[in-house]
C-alpha cells in the first residue's frame, strides 16, 4: 500500500490522525496533514482505508 495526501484538499480535520498516528499527523500551524509513513505495515493498511472513507477533504489516497 502507499499513501498519498493533497495538502490542497486537506480541511485539518484530524480524523486521520485520531485514526491512524502513525501514519498522519497535523501541522501545528494550520492543522494540515502531514504524511508520516508513505508505505505502511500490512498492519496499518485497515486503518488508513477507514481513514481515506472519513477524511471530509478526500485529501487522502492508497494504491494498492
Amino acid at each position: 500500500m502507499k499513501v498519498i495526501v493533497d495538502e490542497d484538499k486537506c480541511c485539518g480535520a484530524g480524523s486521520c490522525v485520531l485514526l491512524a498516528p502513525e501514519v498522519f499527523d497535523q501541522r501545528e500551524d494550520d492543522g494540515i496533514v502531514i504524511l508520516l509513513n508513505a508505505e505502511p505495515g500490512a498492519d496499518q493498511h485497515d486503518v488508513v482505508r477507514e481513514a481515506v472513507a472519513v477524511c471530509p477533504g478526500a485529501a487522502i489516497e492508497v494504491s494498492e
